[in-house]
């Protein structure tokens, strides 16, 4: 079964955010509090942690490209 990796709100009027970099690629696998991947707002960098221990099965937004706040950004296994 898949989990989804969805885009957290890091600032109070953030509403979207890039991905700059992928820290894991698919296949990796993750412990709870690594970091996954970069975000960019107008106002911070910010590394995105992991929410659980798993593996990355697929990446929805690569990078360059903006997601919406809890929008779905990747899919990974326990």
């Amino acid at each position: 079964m898949s989990l989804e990796i969805t885009m957290p709100r890091v600032g109070t009027n953030m509403e979207e955010a890039t991905i700059l970099r992928w820290i894991k690629v698919v296949g990796d696998r993750f412990a709870q509090g690594e970091p996954l991947y970069e975000i960019e707002t107008d106002k911070v960098t910010y590394e995105v942690e992991a929410p659980a221990n798993g593996q990355l099965l697929e990446i929805r937004v690569p990078e360059g490209e903006n997601a919406q706040v809890g929008q779905v950004v990747a899919l990974y296994s326990e």
